[in-house]
């Protein structure tokens, strides 16, 4: 019995998919113990986790089927949402008003 190429492609993307999963986890791991040990130790790890995450999430979520542009559009509503209802992190110190700014105002 041979395998279709398009059974190929299903597998082989619920394979990264899985390995994409796996390696969030590690990392959110990785960040939980950085986030434990000191500033000097911590200090460059933690934007490394940071960063990271935030490409397998883009890729995973590439990986089912959004865009890039369908997730941006929907963090960049979410922060509105949060903003409009005065979330308790943008009450706190405005944190996703700058990060909606930023957002707005980076060059792609």
């Amino acid at each position: 019995m041979t395998m279709k190429k398009d059974n190929f492609n299903i597998m082989s993307n619920i394979k990264i998919i899985e390995d994409l999963k796996a390696q969030l986890i590690c990392i959110i791991g990785e960040f939980f113990k950085l986030l434990t040990k000191g500033n000097n130790v911590a200090r460059d790890s933690i934007p490394n986790c940071i960063s990271g995450a935030i490409i397998i999430l883009y890729i995973l979520g590439e990986k089912l089927g959004y865009s890039f542009v369908d997730i941006d559009h929907i963090i960049k509503s979410k922060l509105e949402m949060g903003i409009r209802a005065e979330d308790e992190v943008e009450k706190e110190g405005k944190s996703l008003s700058k990060l909606n700014r930023y957002i707005n105002d980076r060059k792609d």
